[in-house]
């Protein structure tokens, strides 16, 4: 039976393969975009990948190739794995060929070793409840065994040995569904546990920097346990051991919790939902609570959900491309009866009955060997590979230089201990103190690399991410990819659907026309004849893909299908139309699905009573109307149409300027010998749709969403433009349009602003060009015209958001930057093209999604200037004091201490900042803008000089500012250097408040509403007091009066009027990214020109 569905279509149109990659703009969207400057004209940056989502696989691995990590196994985890990808593919061609004995060895290898995806499966076990075993009904849709099912008894006698109605199902109640997952499994499959914490503190360990800091540390405690005794020499080695250790347990605490998020949210998109049809009634439930013997109803762009037997069906075609690697098309009827899980629906409707589920299946075979995450990079995180290998860069050149200093002055006798005497003079200096001389200098070498390379950045995406696609959950939309979640920040345009995403898809008929003849009310069936009103019902009961049913408790009538189908199935309800009465009077013959192209569907039936063969047409009204030659009127008669055709498209734009959907009700009778006789040929027979009949013509109401206006004001306010896309008549469209704010007044609503597909369709490349900027509104489109609009778009350099709910909506979703289905409406075709899921097809959770993408953007752009601040300052200081005193301020234990509040702590508070309306009132951020703007630049320079300056101070005049003379050379020293500590980590923690408004001034605005944020900060204060106050022995650090608190104090509060007075500097247009970049460009492409020379070679 034939759905009606404005906006969907039952194959792909021409030209466009559903699993193919992208058009070729994306590589043009790609592209770094020349500037007139040489170097960068000749630079190819391998950190420039604006789209990943199509990115070719030598992209990916040119960026890898070229980053500087310290722990890849960290730095990796979240990136797509290109070789188990690649191993993937190789398994499931492996599973196709093998799946039998692969299903043996997977059980054994599982046992006891992995969780359920679903609830947890029991194994099968023999019943004589049934008359037939799980081994058989395996191998019977395995094989696609006929002549067993014939011996059976078909699909029939395979029903009654399974205790299956073929109509009704099986009873819903809990026992019997116990007692068949018992006997043939529950659809369920194993999956690979997720990485233990365990795991996670092993690969946080792999850092190459920790491992040389350990390493020393170990020396240093042999050394100083040797020279100093066990009491005391232990300290300088087991601090450092120490901090390490803590540095490993957090990053390694804050990776798992990332990856529990990760675990749920995956486990959200495998839950898939379903129609069963279970003791007579059509309802929903999880893909794992499926069992053996539920009969499942099939409409386009479903997924089989289990292994099955087809029980009928109506021009049925199934893509079997995910379970054979062909992208083949197979029809499928009573003599290819064999439906394979994974599959998808392409065309035409049926019901199944399920013979195979979960191991059962070898979709369940393969989902349960290749159900591990691969991972997937976002552009974002490739960008910030290439910021911290930049920042690298000068770390290990700052170090390095930092090393070779410190070790001269060594050496030349240039360096001297607290006490004032010389640490080394040659023949004197023993060789074991001499040792921990140079290890204490390679450690402070070692963990400035450990300060400066920040391993952390490319990883705080991936925080942020994670925390944004849980808030965004709650915010009814399912990210299934993450890149979509950033880039959605980035988008111009948001081309959407207008039925249930604008409107409320609570759809009523409330105007309705039979003949010249207003019925008023709609359902008063009084003033229509007898046979009219039989023709009606006909039309209304069988042209359907709904279902009428009593309800659970019995006491009322419930209808099921598309919102449309339900409209009209409830306005016949209404009208008297006794549902199951019509059905069982007629025999279905034929089954014309809705097609987008004509919007329209048909069925032929044979009258039970007579023996007629009517054929029945519905669809968008002036389409049908356009076949019609002759109408009905209400009395019975039929009259010609040619003089009436005006009143009748009168009265259609009558309700479409109402903003109703007009859809027309028609038929004709057909002769006998017309009728195709045996079975290929009426498969094949296509429905006569001229020389039709007019019954009716009926309005549907679907009005808007409360708050839609509010939505598409908010996005023209942040510079979205918003287009409706959609196959309603071009009035209806329009007045939604208006209604919606879409369309600002009358004087809009015309050309190029509203167009109809047709039209577009048919311009030149350049036409198009020119008239897709200004589209607000295309009507009458189909899945191929809104494909053409979003190529068109991001030629021109639009960062284009599509929604979809068809199955043909699926090259739009996939060829767009961002592809949003609808959760409610969507197909699971749709579905699986998509980036993101709108859990409630609300037009409003869109404008959430922007926000979300908007905020992770903006927060990394924090981080980044808390980040690069600390960087600038700690090595600006530490290589100044290493030059001028041969000694470093910020020792070991206490950079790391530093790092700690740098990447995992302020990453955490940082890049989980909600998003603000602020975010909403700015322009999209473009593909190519840098990262680090200069507002950053400004703000991140003016935080580093006062840092710099005012701990110098104390570096070389602090003893004399502090009256401290008269305390020892060895104290002062010790009291001098724990200020400048303590100075420098207030200056961090008050920033932090300045890094979360980058460019306003009041920089407390929501920041009690951030709880992780406020928690951090405070932690940090008192965890800095403790270090200073309890932890001296560890931190080389002494106790500090209460001045000298209050001192460190001030020095961090000064952060603030000196950010707000910052902010009133002006800044320039050109990015001082790309001047400071220049170096790091020449040396990247002089690494990728050896890189390719050796490959040559």
């Amino acid at each position: 039976m034939t759905g009606l569905n404005m906006e969907e279509e039952p194959v792909p149109p021409p030209g466009v393969d559903v699993e193919a990659g992208p058009s070729n703009d994306d590589s043009v969207l790609d592209q770094p975009r020349p500037s007139g400057d040489d170097d960068e004209e000749d630079f190819d940056d391998p950190f420039d990948i604006a789209h990943t989502k199509h990115a070719p696989h030598h992209s990916l691995r040119r960026w890898r190739e070229a980053a500087l990590v310290l722990n890849a196994t960290r730095r990796f985890r979240y990136t797509l794995d290109l070789q188990s990808l690649e191993a993937r593919e190789k398994r499931s061609k492996l599973i196709r060929a093998h799946a039998l004995v692969i299903r043996a060895a997977l059980l054994f290898k599982l046992a006891g070793e992995q969780s359920i995806v679903g609830d947890e499966e029991p194994s099968p076990s023999p019943s004589n409840e049934f008359g037939i075993g799980v081994d058989q009904l395996s191998s019977l849709t395995k094989d696609n065994n006929s002549s067993a099912l014939q011996n059976y008894g078909g699909v029939a006698g395979l029903s009654k040995m399974l205790n299956t109605h073929l109509d009704k199902g099986i009873t819903a109640d809990d026992d019997e569904l116990s007692k068949r997952r018992s006997t043939f499994g529950s659809n369920t499959y194993p999956v690979k546990k997720g990485k233990t914490f365990w795991r996670f503190l092993w690969d946080a360990w792999q850092d190459l920097t920790l491992i040389i800091l350990v390493i020393a540390a170990v020396a240093s405690l042999a050394l100083g346990i040797k020279t100093e005794g066990i009491k005391e020499g232990w300290y300088d080695g087991g601090s450092i051991s120490f901090a390490v250790l803590l540095v490993i347990f957090v990053t390694a605490t804050s990776d798992y919790r990332q990856s529990l998020q990760f675990q749920n949210l995956n486990e959200q998109k495998r839950n898939i939902h379903v129609e069963v049809i279970r003791g007579g009634r059509r309802e929903k439930i999880s893909i794992y609570e499926i069992v053996v013997g539920d009969v499942i109803p099939l409409s386009i762009g479903d997924q089989v959900p289990a292994d099955g037997i087809l029980i009928n069906s109506h021009s049925l075609a199934i893509d079997e491309s995910s379970m054979t690697g062909e992208s083949k098309i197979v029809q499928k009827d009573p003599k290819k009866p064999f439906l394979l899980s994974g599959c998808k629906v392409a065309d035409g409707t049926g019901t199944m009955l399920v013979t195979g589920v979960g191991l059962n299946t070898e979709w369940g075979l393969l989902m349960a060997s290749i159900s591990e995450d691969n991972g997937e990079e976002t552009p974002l995180q490739v960008r910030l590979n290439g910021i911290a290998t930049f920042i690298g860069m000068v770390g290990l050149t700052v170090a390095l230089a930092v090393l070779v200093i410190l070790l001269s002055r060594y050496f030349t006798g240039n360096t001297k201990n607290s006490d004032g005497s010389i640490q080394f003079e040659k023949g004197k200096t023993s060789i074991s103190k001499t040792v921990n001389g140079v290890i204490k200098i390679v450690t402070d070498a070692v963990t400035i690399v450990v300060v400066a390379v920040p391993e952390g950045l490319p990883l705080a995406v991936t925080l942020t991410l994670a925390y944004s696609m849980k808030k965004m959950m709650a915010d009814k939309a399912l990210v299934r990819r993450l890149s979509a979640c950033e880039t959605m920040g980035s988008a111009t345009t948001i081309c959407s659907d207008k039925t249930g995403t604008l409107t409320l898809n609570q759809m009523t008929v409330v105007e309705a026309y039979v003949g010249r003849k207003k019925i008023s009310p709609p359902e008063d069936r009084s003033q229509l004849q007898n046979e009219v009103s039989s023709l009606l019902d006909e039309g209304v009961a069988l042209n359907t893909s709904g279902s009428v049913f009593v309800s659970k408790d019995g006491k009322s009538i419930e209808v099921s299908g598309s919102p449309t189908e339900k409209a009209i199935l409830q306005w016949g309800v209404k009208s008297g139309m006794k549902f199951d009465d019509v059905k069982s009077e007629c025999t279905l013959l034929h089954v014309s699905p809705f097609n987008s192209t004509k919007k329209r569907g048909g069925v032929a039936l044979q009258r039970q009573t007579d023996s007629q063969v009517h054929i029945h047409w519905k669809g968008a009204a002036e389409m049908v109307l356009g076949s019609c030659t002759r109408y009905l009127t209400s009395d019975g008669s039929l009259q010609p149409i040619d003089n009436e055709v005006g009143f009748f498209k009168d009265a259609i734009e009558d309700m479409a300027a109402k903003s109703l959907r007009c859809v027309a009700i028609a038929y004709k009778k057909c002769e006998m010998d017309k009728v195709p006789k045996d079975e290929e040929q009426m498969a094949e027979w296509v429905l006569p749709e001229d020389d039709l009949v007019l019954i009716a013509i009926v309005g549907i109401k679907d009005p808007c969403r409360p708050g839609v206006k509010d939505a598409v004001k908010l996005c023209s306010d942040a510079g979205v433009k918003v287009r409706m896309v959609t196959g309603d008549n071009i009035q209806t469209a329009k007045a939604i349009a208006l209604e919606c704010g879409i369309l600002a007044s009358d004087a809009d609503a015309s050309e190029p602003h509203i167009i109809e597909g047709k039209q577009f369709r048919e311009l030149s490349e350049e036409e198009r060009e020119n008239v897709a900027p200004k589209i607000a509104v295309m009507g009458r489109s189909s899945p191929t015209d809104k494909l053409l609009l979003v190529q068109t778009l991001r030629k021109l350099g639009e960062v284009v958001a599509v929604t979809g709910d068809g199955t043909n909506d699926a090259p739009a979703l996939h060829e767009a930057d961002i592809g949003l289905a609808m959760g409610i409406q969507g197909t699971e075709v749709a579905k699986e093209s998509s980036d993101i899921i709108i859990l409630d097809d609300n037009f409003a959770s869109v404008v959430k999604v922007v926000r979300w993408g908007r905020s992770v953007y903006a927060n990394i752009q924090k981080f980044i200037q808390f980040q690069l601040t600390v960087n600038v300052a700690a090595l600006v200081i530490n290589v100044v004091a290493a030059i001028s005193s041969g000694d470093v301020p910020l020792n070991t234990v206490q950079l790391l201490w530093v790092n700690l509040i740098m990447d995992t702590l302020g990453a955490l508070a940082l890049a989980t900042e909600p998003p603000t309306d602020h975010l909403m009132h700015r322009s999209p951020v473009g593909r190519k803008e840098s990262l680090v703007t200069n507002i950053m630049w400004r703000n991140v320079i003016i935080q580093a000089i006062y840092q710099i300056l005012i701990l110098l101070v104390f570096q070389f005049h602090g003893e004399s500012i502090l009256n401290l003379k008269d305390d020892g050379t060895g104290h002062a020293n010790k009291v001098k250097n724990t200020l400048i500590f303590n100075g420098f980590v207030f200056c961090q923690i008050f920033n932090e408040f300045n890094a979360r408004k980058p460019d306003e001034m009041n920089v407390f605005t929501g920041v009690l509403k951030n709880h992780l944020f406020v928690g951090i900060v405070g932690a940090t204060f008192v965890l800095q007091i403790i270090i200073v106050e309890f932890l001296g022995k560890f931190t080389s650090t002494v106790k500090l009066d209460w001045d000298l608190w209050l001192l460190s104090l001030a020095m961090g509060l000064f952060s603030w009027p000196l950010a707000a007075l910052g902010k009133l500097i002006p800044v320039p247009k050109t990015p001082l990214a790309k001047v400071f970049s220049k170096p790091y460009r020449r040396l990247i492409a002089s690494r990728d020109s050896r890189s390719n020379s050796l490959k040559h070679e």
